[in-house]
């Protein structure tokens, strides 16, 4: 399909010699925060989980049981909704999925016993998985190539935003209002904010390339040239479509949620593997990281429970600062460059907060607490866009899903799998498991430096017409 292909990268190419505007900085704002619910979810329920062990007596595996399964909601939402956003378009999910969470995390406010809590939670981390797929696929499909890793990294950057948000929160209402209140406001609070965005979204067009894959030629044009419009580039005329081109094209066949999966396994092992991969090394660290530390690390140097909301906030600070280091650095340095050594960093600043426990003081602990949230943020930073631009348009939200699906696994495993390392061989023994998983995200990069392309300023469809790692030849039909 020949034509298809060069009307398709003509397309591509005037999105992507764009300047950067207010529009893309808006559509960056209104995608973003889907990081910043998930990581507000994530660290109010650290808040909400003691209150609801003590007014409804539940044990403490029924209280951990509300962390994991919201992994594992991520998890099925992350690869379930990314096949819908690939079949269906990236418009209508990153609508939907905003507002299944505002509405579910009503519920979970309203739940009256554990049962219903642990109902709404699930249903409620299903949307946020698939924010996870939908929006990092729509953002790099939009942006200039140029700005495109800046703006996906700031997109994820939003998480830190989010954690020092839950802490606000924690701190005006749990804290303050009376403990059967306190937990319901806090989850509602995040339900009013993000049926404010959700609203903000139905301004977000669908995504250009998505609607010329699959036939929606005249469509893919207006929309194109609209964003010129909104970003003050003339269009000469190219809003309407050409004489005689039907609304809709060559459209693909509908290819099942098993179908998509197993093309992408096999035309893209090599790419999975590194979405996977980088994945799992980042959710082991991060979470496992954030479990260790109140459970292991803060008691070992005798910080006080009441203290440890006020350490995390100092590891906010330190991630927010690392996210805003990557930004600056990332399309400059590139991929392959910025990556591993993000990686590589928070390995070593595992090692540093290894040191500092040994010294049994408070001070060392919570500045190398500092250290590992900066290098840790930049390396999950740089991971996303990393993996995301490398799938096709028709596979990307569903190669997303699927490096995501392995990470949230990854991610439940880690406080049970670092604990019992603590318990049965050490603390030091943990730090080096934990510095262990931070490394396979600079070995996954290794095949990655040394046979595939840099990402930094090239287009989305040169990226996917490369070979490496298992990818196809995309060879044009006439």
């Amino acid at each position: 399909m020949a034509g298809s292909a060069q009307g398709g990268d003509g397309l591509a190419a005037r999105l992507d010699r764009l300047p950067w505007s207010r529009w893309h900085l808006g559509l960056t704002v209104v995608l973003g925060v889907a990081w910043l619910f998930d990581a507000f979810e994530v660290n109010i329920v650290g808040s909400v989980v003691a209150i609801v062990q003590r007014l409804w007596h539940l044990s403490t595996v029924q209280g951990a049981a509300i962390v994991s399964l919201w992994l594992i909601g991520i998890m099925v939402g992350a690869v379930g909704f990314g096949y819908l956003a690939d079949r269906f378009g990236r418009k209508p999910l990153f609508q939907v999925t905003l507002v299944m969470y505002a509405v579910f995390t009503i519920l979970t406010a309203l739940s009256w016993n554990y049962t219903s809590l642990m109902i709404w939670r699930f249903l409620t981390a299903l949307g946020v998985g698939a924010e996870y797929s939908c929006i990092n696929a729509a953002i790099g499909e939009f942006v200039p190539r140029r700005q495109r890793g800046t703006a996906t990294a700031a997109v994820v950057n939003f998480w830190s935003i989010g954690s020092l948000a839950a802490s606000g929160v924690s701190a005006i209402f749990i804290a303050a209002l009376p403990p059967p209140v306190g937990w319901r406001v806090g989850f509602g609070v995040g339900a009013v904010a993000a049926l404010i965005f959700a609203w903000a979204r139905r301004f977000v067009p669908e995504s250009p390339r998505w609607l010329w894959i699959k036939g929606w030629r005249a469509k893919a044009r207006r929309v194109v040239a609209e964003i010129e419009a909104a970003s003050g580039v003339r269009t000469l005329g190219l809003t309407t479509p050409e004489a005689g081109l039907p609304e809709e094209g060559d459209v693909q066949p509908r290819a099942t949620f098993w179908r998509d999966v197993h093309t992408l396994f096999r035309r893209y092992p090599g790419r999975v593997a590194l979405g996977a991969l980088l994945d799992v090394s980042e959710a082991f660290g991060y979470y496992g990281l954030f479990a260790f530390a109140p459970l292991v690390i803060f008691p070992a140097v005798h910080i006080a429970a009441t203290r440890i909301p006020v350490y995390f906030v100092y590891g906010d600070i330190g991630a927010l600062c690392g996210g805003a280091a990557m930004l600056a650095v990332f399309d400059r340095w590139g991929r392959k460059r910025s990556v591993p050594l993000a990686y590589g960093s928070t390995a070593l600043s595992i090692g540093l907060l290894a040191w500092a426990t040994t010294t049994g003081q408070a001070a060392p602990v919570l500045w190398s607490f500092i250290v590992v949230n900066f290098f840790a943020t930049a390396a999950w930073m740089s991971a996303y866009p990393t993996f995301a631009e490398i799938f096709p348009t028709e596979l990307r939200s569903t190669g997303i899903g699927v490096s995501v699906g392995f990470g949230r696994l990854a991610a439940a495993v880690a406080p049970l799998l670092l604990t019992s390392v603590a318990a049965r061989a050490g603390v030091a023994a943990a730090y080096w498991v934990l510095a262990g998983f931070w490394c396979i995200g600079v070995v996954a990069m290794i095949p990655w430096c040394a046979f595939g392309p840099e990402g930094a300023g090239a287009s989305l469809e040169d990226l996917v017409r490369s070979r490496p790692l298992g990818a196809p030849v995309v060879r044009s039909r006439t």
